[in-house]
C-alpha cells in the first residue's frame, strides 16, 4: 500500500507502509500479526526457527469474521492472552474473540495492573525517553512473570505448551499492543533456541511497522493522559522508533544476563521450567531449513525497511 490518509482526530497525514510478508500476515482487524519463525541460527548452518508455529500480535478486540477467516487456516490452537484484568475490562469485558479449533488461555503477566503502553508511561516516567526506561519496565515484567505465587505462571505456561509434545500446534501470543510483554516472551523463546541478540532485536523492532495502523490511536491515548499530556513528540518517540527499538531489546538481553546469568538460567531457576522442557523447546523450534526455502535475510530486510516512510 502507498499514499496517505488523515489519522483519527488529527489533521496529520498517516503514511502507509508495505508490511513485508513474511513475516507479517495481513488480517483485517488484527494489528502486528507476524510469524516469529524463519530466522537462521548463527553457528548452525541450515538450521532455522521453525515457521508457522510461533505467532505474535496485538490484542484481538477489533477482530471480525473477515479476519477470523484469514486466521483459521493458520491452524492456531491456543491463543495466549497476556493482558491484565483491567485491560480486558477497558473493552467492556466482552468475551475475547476466538474461533472453532482455537482456545483462549488467559495468562496475565500482571493480574490487576494495567500494562498497556499508556499505563507504562505512568508507571515508568522514563519509559518514553529511551533504552533505560524500557529496560526498567521489562525487568518488572520478568519479575512478575517469575513470581512463585503467580496464579497463572504466564511465561512458564506458554513455554511448557511448546514443550508438551514433539509436534507443537501453532500458537498465538498477544498482550495489548503486542510490544512489551509479548516482546519479552518471544525474545526469551528465540534466545533459548540459540538466535543471536541482533536478530532477536530486529524481530522485536518490527513492532514499529506492525503497529503502524494503530499508531495515531495509541499516540492520542498517550497525549490525553496525565504522563504525556499534550507531548506529541515523546508519544511518537515511544510508539515509533524502529532504529532505536533494537537498543531496547539489546539492553534487556544484557540485563537478563547480568541479573540471572543467562536466559536459560532465568527460565529454569526463576520460571521453574525444567531443563528437559528447555531441550524439548529447542528440538521443537530449531529445525532444518526445508528444501526450496530460504531463511529470512533480515539484514537486507532491515535496510529496506529503513528506507520506507514512517507513519
Amino acid at each position: 500500500m502507498t499514499g496517505s490518509e488523515t489519522g483519527p482526530e488529527t489533521d496529520q497525514p498517516v503514511a502507509h507502509i508495505d508490511l513485508p510478508s513474511p513475516p507479517f500476515i495481513h488480517v483485517p482487524g488484527l494489528a502486528n500479526l507476524r510469524d516469529a519463525g524463519g530466522y537462521a541460527i548463527e553457528g548452525q548452518p541450515g538450521k532455522v526457527i521453525r515457521r508457522r508455529v510461533l505467532y505474535r500480535s496485538a490484542d484481538l478486540t477489533k477482530l471480525e469474521d473477515e479476519g477470523i477467516a484469514v486466521l483459521r487456516p493458520l491452524g492456531i490452537t491456543h491463543v495466549f492472552d497476556l493482558r491484565s484484568v483491567p485491560e480486558v475490562a477497558k473493552n467492556g469485558n466482552h468475551p475475547p474473540k476466538t474461533w472453532e479449533g482455537a482456545v483462549r488461555v488467559f495468562v496475565p503477566v500482571f493480574l490487576d495492573k494495567d500494562y498497556s503502553p499508556e499505563a507504562l508511561v505512568m508507571r515508568f516516567r522514563d519509559y518514553s525517553d529511551g533504552p533505560k526506561g524500557f529496560v526498567n519496565a521489562y525487568a518488572t515484567i520478568l519479575d512478575s512473570a517469575a513470581d512463585p505465587d503467580h496464579p497463572h505462571s504466564p511465561f512458564r505456561t506458554v513455554l511448557e505448551h511448546i514443550a508438551s509434545s514433539t509436534a507443537p500446534s501453532p500458537l498465538l501470543v498477544h498482550c495489548t499492543a503486542g510490544k512489551d510483554r509479548t516482546g519479552v516472551l518471544i525474545a526469551l523463546i528465540l534466545s533459548l533456541c540459540g538466535l543471536d541478540d541482533a536478530t532477536i532485536a530486529h524481530e522485536y523492532g518490527l513492532t514499529d511497522l506492525g503497529l503502524a495502523p494503530r499508531k495515531e490511536e495509541i499516540v492520542q491515548h498517550l497525549i490525553r493522559g496525565e504522563a504525556l499530556f499534550g507531548d506529541r513528540e515523546r508519544a511518537e518517540r515511544m510508539v515509533s522508533a524502529h532504529h532505536r527499538r533494537s537498543e531496547y531489546m539489546l539492553g534487556t538481553l544484557a540485563m537478563i544476563r547480568e541479573r540471572y546469568g543467562s536466559v536459560e538460567s532465568y527460565v529454569v531457576d526463576h520460571l521453574g521450567v525444567s531443563p528437559e522442557s528447555v531441550e524439548q523447546i529447542r528440538r521443537n523450534l530449531v529445525v532444518d531449513l526445508a528444501e526450496g526455502e530460504e531463511s529470512l535475510d533480515w539484514r537486507s530486510h532491515a535496510a529496506g525497511l529503513a528506507a520506507q516512510p514512517r507513519p
